[in-house]
């Protein structure tokens, strides 16, 4: 059977696209250049590996750079940033892109093998500073980094289980930045059965339905289910 391409944008839809963006979200000609590379290979792989929804190809720019743009101003000295479930690269290989302008880092991590190389691959395209970790987020993994400025994640799990994932890489200064939907109230409403969390809330620069849960701090209600949870996983 032959093999079905899926159907991509026309190019003046996602230049309008792009200029819509841009406009919400300006970067340096540097970060654009980089963004147009990683852009040009997403919609190569889209055809065969589907890397975002068919669906949000007309808004490429908007729906999904654009979007993860705007964390850089909630974080605007984060230099090192976590990325847990990449998958087709937003936010980190977006926020990568522009760390490319102030030396900051992205590790993105990834438990599909095939879209961690599609990851790889869109670093070494664009020359943006970041690595990839084929593992699952709730892995311990001693590459990943001890010191981190920001954490983020987009359209992964559900808000209180990404905390559980988060917890362990908070310190005094570092800053969570979680993408989510229109059900943002009853996430918050689940998490804080099990978490002591200040959230503050901040509407999508896209529009849509979409918010940023922006915390300082994670506790678990319970420290002590931390320790039941590595005991439990020291046994297995």
């Amino acid at each position: 059977m032959a093999q079905r391409s899926q159907p991509s944008a026309p190019a003046p839809q996602l230049d309008s696209d792009k200029a819509a963006a841009l406009r919400l979200t300006p970067v340096s000609h540097e970060t654009e250049a980089r963004l147009d590379r990683y852009v040009a290979l997403l919609l190569q792989w889209q055809a065969k590996t589907n890397l975002i929804s068919p669906t949000t190809l007309p808004h490429l720019w908007t729906r999904h750079i654009s979007d993860s743009l705007q964390l850089l101003r909630l974080a605007p000295d984060a230099r090192i940033w976590l990325d847990f479930g990449s998958g087709g690269g937003f936010p980190g290989v977006v926020l990568a892109c522009a760390m490319g302008d102030v030396g900051g880092h992205v590790h993105l991590v990834e438990r599909n093998a095939k879209k961690a190389a599609f990851l790889r691959e869109a670093l070494r395209v664009t020359q943006a500073p970041g690595s990839v970790h084929l593992a699952d987020i709730g892995d311990s993994v001693d590459s990943f980094p001890k010191r981190v400025d920001c954490i983020t994640a987009r359209a992964v799990a559900s808000l209180d289980i990404i905390l559980g994932f988060a917890a362990p890489h908070m310190n005094g200064s570092t800053k969570a930045l979680f993408l989510k939907g229109q059900d943002v109230d009853a996430e918050l409403t689940e998490a804080t059965k099990c978490w002591n969390i200040s959230p503050r809330l901040h509407a999508s620069l896209t529009g849509g339905q979409g918010w940023i849960v922006e915390l300082d701090k994670i506790e678990r209600r319970d420290p002590s289910a931390d320790t039941m949870m590595a005991h439990a996983n020291d046994r297995n």
